[in-house]
């Protein structure tokens, strides 16, 4: 792979401008991010640790529980035992030896075209795509994704490959430019859901699912199609948000969907508590859904670096070097 060929093909505004990303963004993550990894099991200091039983399994050399058969497991981890004793089919499962996929579903919607400090929801998003892929690859995993923006749906099968991971970067970073104030044509409103059908087809058993995503337009079938993910897999959510609809802006400000534009005075106390209220009742009403499926969700804030935010939620510590 020429990779100054790509970073040509996929050349773009700075990604410290906020607005857009870039491929030499994305890969430099690589090598600034060397010291954690998207794993179920974390650090005690990690919001992960100790909320949720992970789903990834296997017949390595670690007992790990006696569960109920499930429909596909494997009738050599039987214990004859416990089935004769309770009349009910069940296995011994032990903890999972071989290698992981992680599959990364990245969110580049118009919805995440929008932040009020920092940068987009749509940069946040990437650059968790982007660590994500290089962290699995760093650990001998295998890498993929479905992106998808509001009228497309990209797939790559988890790889042990550098070359699939740029190929990936660079489909990001191209529906990342592709976003503007402008209407999307014909947007359809139902790509969130086919996104996860394709995260379903992919992600059959062992895989490590990570949605990237504000989670605009999750519904009742969403809600299915992530439970159906997570009965042989572990799902993790990063829930991408702007800082502004919890703390709320001090200015009038003109908003616009792409076609009308409105004067809205965020000054007013009444305007930013409504904001606040309706954004934290969906958010409640959001985890309360994943948490029902074992799928963590993890709030990102565009207005802080993400880098470091996932560092704390990890439960890793921040290097001396970017305290200052």
């Amino acid at each position: 792979m020429n990779w100054n060929l790509l970073k040509r093909q996929n050349s773009g505004p700075a990604e410290t401008s906020g607005v857009y990303t870039d491929l030499d963004a994305l890969i430099r993550l690589r090598f600034e991010t060397q010291d954690f990894l998207l794993r179920p099991q974390q650090p005690v200091t990690s919001v992960l640790s100790g909320r949720y039983g992970s789903k990834l399994r296997g017949r390595g050399m670690d007992f790990a529980e006696i569960r109920r058969y499930q429909h596909g497991d494997d009738i050599r981890a039987m214990d004859w035992k416990v089935t004769a004793r309770t009349r009910k089919p069940h296995i011994r499962v032990s903890a999972e030896e071989k290698d992981r996929a992680v599959l990364m579903v990245v969110d580049q919607r118009k919805c995440m075209f929008f932040g009020t400090k920092r940068q987009m929801k749509s940069v946040t998003a990437a650059v968790c795509g982007a660590v994500g892929l290089w962290r699995a690859l760093a650990s001998g995993d295998r890498a993929g994704a479905v992106l998808f923006n509001d009228n497309e749906v990209v797939s790559y099968r988890p790889q042990r490959s550098e070359q699939t991971a740029l190929q990936i970067l660079g489909k990001l970073v191209q529906m990342n430019h592709a976003l503007n104030l402008s209407a999307a044509p014909d947007p359809d409103s139902n790509v969130f859901n086919k996104a996860l059908r394709r995260a379903k087809q992919i992600a059959t058993h062992d895989v490590l699912v990570v949605i990237v995503s504000d989670m605009s337009a999750a519904d009742a079938e969403s809600e299915r199609l992530i439970t159906q993910i997570s009965e042989h897999n572990d799902v993790l959510a990063l829930l991408t948000h702007d800082a502004s609809r919890l703390d709320g802006i001090s200015a009038s400000l003109r908003i616009s969907d792409g076609e009308q534009q409105r004067e809205v005075d965020f000054a007013d106390r009444s305007t930013r508590q409504y904001l606040s209220e309706d954004y934290s009742r969906e958010q409640d009403q959001l985890e309360q859904r994943l948490r029902r499926l074992a799928a963590p969700m993890l709030m990102i804030n565009n207005g802080e670096d993400t880098v470091a935010q996932l560092r704390r939620l990890f439960g890793v510590p921040v290097p001396a070097a970017s305290k200052k």
